[in-house]
């Protein structure tokens, strides 16, 4: 799998490097308060195992499963819920856990469904942002790195459900997905 990638973007030490600052930062921003973190499925699993464990304040978790891929490697647009939370969230601090943010289109569609909720506050962590790609208007409060306009994979990423296993992240060779 290494030699589908044209270049490692991030190692996995620089990946645990991001998730104990953030993890500072939203401990920081969230001590006393009901946070829930919301996972968004299936690519954020490995940075929400990894970030939590730097949260040092009581935290639960949920996840939440939504596709706007379909099996390319450019969104849609048209977002489907797959998996729902499983506990009612009104009146709690909600911290999205996304693994990349790009047009924004899947995010903006989830946090209205979750601002109807009746949340206290809603806020967005991305370990990547590619904000050159945003089409809808929403941005994350902790951002681990920008990146560039390329496709990426691995920590959970994938590309027709592969790579997500690989430890850091990566540009997939454009031949790969061009096929």
């Amino acid at each position: 799998m290494k030699n589908d990638l044209q270049e490692i973007l991030l190692t996995e030490a620089e990946i645990q490097t991001l998730c104990q600052e953030l993890g500072r930062e939203i401990t920081e921003a969230y001590r006393g308060k009901d946070l829930v973190c919301v996972g968004i499925l299936k690519g954020s699993v490995m940075f929400m195992a990894d970030l939590i464990k730097h949260i040092d304040t009581h935290v639960t978790i949920d996840f939440m499963d939504v596709s706007s891929y379909h099996g390319g490697t450019e969104s849609t647009g048209e977002v489907q819920i797959l998996k729902d939370l499983g506990a009612s969230i009104e009146g709690k601090d909600i911290l999205i856990i996304e693994d990349i943010l790009e047009t924004g289109t899947t995010l903006k569609s989830i946090t209205e469904l979750l601002q109807a909720r009746r949340v206290n506050s809603l806020e967005i962590v991305t370990l990547l942002d590619k904000s050159n790609r945003r089409k809808a208007d929403i941005e994350a409060k902790y951002v681990g790195k920008k990146i560039p306009d390329d496709f990426v994979v691995g920590y959970g990423l994938d590309y027709n459900e592969n790579y997500r296993n690989l430890p850091y992240i990566g540009t997939l060779k454009e031949e790969i997905y061009n096929k």
